[in-house]
């Protein structure tokens, strides 16, 4: 049977089991950590398979030299290549954040910037098992003044304005979420969230247009990783960097704070009264449907016996004790009753 199949519907590769016994692939993944093999064997994937087709055209090219139509076209097809299995692949999270290490480093010598760009890679932050935050500038190299970087290759990512945000619905990553979290989790003064133009989410593209800054929040950047334009993460990141470093630690008013903290009770102690009202509502509807239940009962107990005299026009005095003790009229509300309390918890 073979290792390797091809389905050409989905244009998907699949491999079945097997192992090896290379003394050099083992030494390289019994390195790493258990966290980072499968990682490790889709990027020697993809890099083996960019190598070989570098080859094959290499050595095409170097027999049509003559021809630079032929080349040119050639070049493309490489580069269309390269560009369809860096989105198919999980790597491509991996790429897009050290093309945006590379692009900052060159930004910082070309702009004579003196701050310093690293990955944080597969390191947890301040937040537990939390490693949110792909990359991590410090200005001028002081890391007290740092502005933290989180690359989103997604679609499912929206912005997530705090003033629509339904605390009670499932959780999922948002623009906002994702620049708050940033900042907590590597000590961030302000945060920026990347996003490619060619992958986010065309709602999320039409509301950042090229970048957005949230107050107090962050920045979000749309890119074009395939394009090479990072110019819009240059703007922001100098925008950051301007307000990191004159960034004041706000000085809080002690009678301000009371005020606050008061008109805070307030608004607390009057929702709370509120919620006793509504729950002395529901309290008397119960009582009222309880005696609506008790009333329906009885009529149908009564209808049932003066039915019974009018079709046989006798009463005996069986009947009689069953209408004077009421015959399960009693038991049958207890189980209405029941399923009354039960309304509204």
């Amino acid at each position: 049977m073979p290792i390797v199949s091809l389905d050409q519907k989905k244009k998907r590769v699949s491999f079945s089991e097997f192992a090896t016994e290379n003394d050099i692939v083992f030494s390289y993944f019994d390195k790493l950590a258990v966290s980072e093999r499968d990682e490790a064997v889709l990027r020697a994937l993809y890099i083996g398979v960019l190598a070989m087709m570098e080859d094959r055209f290499s050595a095409f090219l170097a027999k049509t030299s003559n021809e630079l139509g032929t080349e040119l076209e050639s070049l493309k097809r490489i580069f269309d290549m390269k560009q369809e299995l860096f989105y198919k692949t999980s790597i491509k999270g991996v790429a897009a954040e050290e093309d945006v290490l590379e692009h900052l480093r060159t930004f910082f010598d070309a702009s004579r910037i003196k701050d310093t760009v690293e990955l944080t890679g597969n390191s947890t932050g301040n937040l537990k098992r939390n490693k949110t935050g792909d990359l991590l500038c410090k200005v001028n190299g002081d890391d007290d003044i740092r502005i933290v970087i989180e690359c989103k290759l997604s679609k499912s990512i929206r912005m997530g304005d705090i003033a629509s945000r339904d605390v009670f619905s499932r959780k999922s990553d948002t623009a906002w979420s994702q620049l708050i979290e940033a900042d907590a989790n590597r000590s961030g003064k302000i945060s920026i969230l990347v996003l490619d133009a060619e992958i986010a989410d065309a709602a999320l593209q039409k509301d950042v247009g090229h970048l957005k800054y949230i107050s107090g929040v962050g920045f979000v950047v749309i890119v074009n990783s395939q394009k090479g334009d990072y110019r819009n993460l240059e703007i922001a990141y100098l925008l950051a960097r301007d307000i990191a470093a004159k960034a004041n630690v706000v000085e809080l008013d002690e009678d301000l704070l009371c005020f606050m903290i008061s008109a805070l009770v307030r608004d607390i102690t009057s929702i709370r009264s509120i919620k006793n009202l509504v729950q002395q509502n529901i309290d008397n509807n119960k009582k009222i449907l309880g005696e609506l239940e008790k009333s329906i009962l009885l009529l149908e107990f009564h209808e049932k016996y003066f039915s019974k005299f009018l079709k046989e026009g006798v009463f005996t005095k069986e009947d009689m004790l069953s209408f004077y003790n009421g015959e399960n009229v009693s038991e049958r509300y207890k189980i209405i009753e029941k399923e009354i309390l039960g309304v509204g918890g």
